[in-house]
């Protein structure tokens, strides 16, 4: 049985906290949506009550399964107040058409001053000479360490944190190699380090920190094979995600000294339960404890609550996790090409006679430059919308096109090209082939440029008859007298035509919407090819 949701009394949009996050995030908030701190609910809880809601804010604790998603038949938005979203089932959230947003540096330093401490305290031994000194002994002899200094770190992974634990070794004097698939040799060497493949990086480094993201590819990718191709005594830490790391493998590693020791903040099942790791004296074990520093907390908080505030403003979001994110600055620039984009799909919706099998976009001077999927995502959505409405967005639209197996390609010209800065689209259906193009032109004025060959200048605005015709005297007349009789004011008109007595189009702008009756009586005048409306 559905949930039955009640509508909120506020027209505030409403803001469900699940995890402690920082009184300055929430604050973050008041002013301009409705929120609810309610901590330590389990997915049942959450079913009950989370369609009431239009947004969502979690740390790590709260999991936003996949039914906690379907429950929520208003939410909008969910937010994560750290960078990992292992705890949001991304894919249900995309299927649903909720954007996931998380903050991708406000813990970053933390993270990386985190394994830092470890790699140093693994070194030195320094947890296990505390307990020792607490338990009111005097055991000099036995933690015997060894120096960072002239060692080899290597870095397995270099997004943000890795780089800036790359750095701050180098400043401790240790030699750091790279092993990263996504990097280049230019940026690991301005820092000091060397770009190598993970085989040279095993063979030659004696401490090695993960700094990866939690997928497929890097599940398990470290496991007895990993640990025979590393040097004896060698150092592992690992403050990223738990799961990288076979755990019984680096168990039997450490015990048969391969691995003289271990430093881990993560673990494949958290909370940590029953595990010989805690049995290991040389493994040194901390609670999830990357981004647990104050400055981190009221950094992740602010920020994530800072793109929930402006996702209702109708304001850009930094963090998006199902959507490609964009800088505020390269967001700007992309926001004239996204409106086009949706326009021209919203013509080719009006043009298409049957289901949609292929489209094709051409990207020409800068837009080919940019995000080009993004671009493509919002044409998409200019097709689906009228259609679909609010059960489609620029979070999902991709994903439902993929479901009708429509293949969907792109081509990029030269920048710079002479023709300008223009977007074509190619959709095909088993019945027809529709050819649109769009620009933007001096001054960032959008036009349709052209419809099936032929050359427009028209401004995609309002409501539209779009009316293709034989080129011949009293066409626009006739129209126009259809239009009358029915009430219906022509608030604009752009023709275009192949040849004189050719094929032509006409493009009447109308202040009303032009119901299927009117549409009938002007495909009834004689030489009418095709009569259809559209609303930009």
């Amino acid at each position: 049985m559905k949930q039955k949701i009640s509508k909120t009394a506020s027209k505030k949009p409403r803001v469900l906290i699940s995890d402690k996050i920082d009184e300055r995030g929430i604050d973050e908030l008041r002013e301009t949506c409705e929120v609810v701190v309610k901590t330590g609910l389990g997915e049942s809880d959450l079913v009950k009550i989370i369609g009431g809601f239009d947004a969502q804010i979690v740390r790590a604790a709260t999991r936003v399964t996949e039914k906690v998603i379907k429950a929520g038949k208003n939410l909008k938005i969910v937010g994560r107040a750290g960078v990992g979203v292992d705890n949001i089932d991304v894919a249900a959230a995309t299927e649903a058409g909720i954007l996931v947003v998380n903050s991708p540096e406000g813990n970053i330093l933390s993270a990386a001053e985190h394994t830092i401490a470890m790699m140093m305290s693994l070194a030195r031994c320094v947890p296990q000479a505390n307990r020792s000194m607490h338990d009111g002994k005097w055991e000099k002899s036995k933690f015997m360490g060894c120096q960072v200094g002239e060692k080899t770190l290597g870095v397995v992974g270099y997004g943000k944190i890795g780089k800036l634990v790359a750095e701050r070794a180098v400043g401790l004097g240790m030699k750091v190699l790279v092993a990263d698939p996504y990097t280049n040799e230019q940026a690991v060497t301005r820092i000091g380090g060397k770009l190598v493949d993970k085989k040279e990086l095993f063979k030659d480094s004696d401490f090695i920190t993960f700094h990866v993201p939690k997928s497929s590819e890097t599940f398990h990718m470290i496991g007895k094979d990993e640990f025979k191709k590393m040097k004896d005594g060698v150092r592992i830490v690992n403050c990223s995600r738990g799961g990288v790391i076979q755990e019984d493998a680096l168990i039997e590693a450490v015990k048969n000294g391969k691995v003289a020791g271990a430093a881990l903040d993560v673990f494949e099942k958290e909370p940590l339960e029953d595990s010989e790791l805690r049995n290991l004296p040389n493994v040194i074990l901390t609670p999830h404890l990357g981004a647990s520093t104050i400055e981190a907390q009221v950094n992740v908080a602010v920020d994530v609550a800072r793109q929930i505030r402006d996702f209702f403003q109708g304001k850009p979001v930094t963090g998006a996790v199902n959507l490609p994110p964009l800088k505020p600055e390269i967001l700007k620039l992309h926001q004239p090409y996204f409106e086009m984009a949706e326009k021209l799909g919203r013509l080719h919706e009006s043009l298409r006679d049957s289901s949609v099998s292929s489209i094709e976009l051409t990207f020409e001077g800068d837009p080919a430059e940019m995000q080009t999927k993004l671009i493509t995502n919002y044409f998409l959505l200019g097709m689906m919308k009228p259609r679909f409405s609010d059960a489609v967005n620029i979070v999902n639209v991709e994903l439902m096109f993929s479901h009708r197996n429509v293949a969907v390609s792109v081509n990029k010209k030269n920048y710079g090209a002479p023709s300008g800065n223009i977007i074509t689209a190619v959709v095909k259906t088993p019945k027809s082939s529709h050819t649109a193009s769009a620009a933007l032109i001096g001054g960032g004025e959008m036009r349709i440029v052209s419809i099936d060959g032929l050359k427009m200048n028209l401004v995609p605005e309002g409501k539209m008859l779009l009316i293709s015709h034989l080129d011949k005297p009293g066409m626009i007349g006739k129209v126009g007298t259809v239009l009358g009789i029915n009430n219906i004011n022509i608030a604009g008109m752009v023709v275009g035509r192949e040849k004189v007595r050719g094929k032509a189009i006409m493009a009447l702008g109308i202040d009303d919407e032009a119901s299927a009756e009117v549409i009938k009586q002007i495909r009834a005048i004689h030489g009418m090819k095709s009569v259809r409306m559209v609303s930009f």
